[in-house]
């Protein structure tokens, strides 16, 4: 597997880390500074293509229109919109990125119609009342670590006209279950004998903190379950945080080490949607997947169910953390297993 710790995922944060206890907000702005976070998105064909798709295939839904892109990045999504003729496009952008973006701009010739503001949404002016429609590639890993959700609710309910498109529209996210015996033994059980040293304390540690990794579709061993639909032209930011029943059918005998988030997105307010996915068996985007590893391996039969609730909330200390509550339950012919477990995405 191709595993990454969570990190800053895209967008803007705030920075308000208390000395000596640094979270991801802390790094935000600096991870953004950086070209090569940047490139890693860019070059994240599923991601950039569908944003592209969903502008330059529905031109005159953009033409004349006035669109705010939050977090612009290096600015692509704006030329975007330039390009299929929007009157005028306000990108912003907190990290330093936005000189670059700037000079991206006016290397491409679209100064004239591209304005890049730097500064947090929630602090800037824009120099219009209103605009027609709002693009931001907010999502992050789970779909809500380090999001941007929470910013572009706020710029929805200040400038978007009543009536005008918020792009993306809709996200689900979901579950499924997995067999990764090879990767737990290597990377959770092995804390248990270190040199004939036991090392559990870390392995709890470990446990505790889910992946982002490539999951292979052949691993997956269950349906799918949707979590929550988020729809982004009506919610509160409020609705980030959810408890979800799931339900779980193997679909072969097998062993569950994990169970894996992932989500899909639509620009579904279009005269031609377009939509994306995230999960195991989609094209691999930069968001991978997001596994928690179970204490328990269940040994499930075909057709049997693992039952649950997980629950998610922003981090008291840091909104744009998460705390994860997972409760799962399975009776099988071979084993059983009922327990909570609580992770965090840091």
């Amino acid at each position: 597997m191709d595993v990454d710790r969570p990190q800053a995922a895209n967008g803007e944060a705030s920075t308000s880390g208390k000395q000596g206890q640094k979270t991801s907000a802390d790094y935000y702005f600096d991870s953004y500074s950086h070209f090569g976070i940047h490139e890693e998105m860019l070059k994240d064909q599923v991601r950039t293509r569908s944003y592209m798709r969903s502008i330059l295939d529905n031109k005159f839904m953009f033409k004349d229109k006035i669109v705010l892109d939050i977090g612009c990045g290096t600015g692509i999504l704006s030329l975007f919109a330039a390009k299929a003729g929007a009157a005028h496009v306000y990108g912003i952008e907190c990290s330093s990125i936005a000189e670059q973006a700037r000079e991206i701009v006016a290397d491409n010739g679209y100064s004239s119609q591209v304005t890049i503001i730097q500064g947090k949404v929630e602090e800037v002016e824009l120099p219009v009342q209103q605009v027609d429609i709002i693009i931001s590639e907010w999502m992050g890993y789970f779909l809500l670590y380090e999001s941007m959700l929470d910013t572009v609710i706020y710029a929805r309910d200040k400038w978007l006209v009543p009536g005008g498109l918020v792009l993306p529209d809709q996200c689900t996210l979901s579950l499924c279950a997995i067999e990764d015996g090879q990767y737990r033994m290597d990377k959770i059980d092995f804390w248990d004998n270190v040199y004939g040293f036991n090392m559990r304390c870390i392995k709890e540690l470990a446990m505790a903190e889910p992946l982002v990794d490539s999951v292979e579709h052949n691993q997956v061993c269950s349906n799918s379950c949707v979590l929550k639909s988020f729809d982004i032209t009506q919610m509160s930011k409020e609705d980030a945080t959810f408890s979800a029943p799931f339900t779980l059918t193997a679909q072969r005998n097998d062993y569950v080490h994990a169970l894996v988030g992932f989500f899909d997105t639509r620009f579904q307010g279009l005269h031609k949607p377009v939509s994306f996915s995230t999960g195991p068996e989609a094209r691999t985007t930069h968001w991978k997947q997001t596994v928690f590893y179970l204490e328990d391996t269940l040994t499930v039969c075909e057709g049997e169910t693992i039952s649950g609730v997980l629950s998610c909330k922003p981090n008291a200390s840091n909104p744009r953390d998460l705390d994860i509550s997972l409760e799962y339950h399975f009776e099988g012919k071979h084993c059983e297993a009922h327990r909570t477990q609580e992770y965090r995405m840091r």
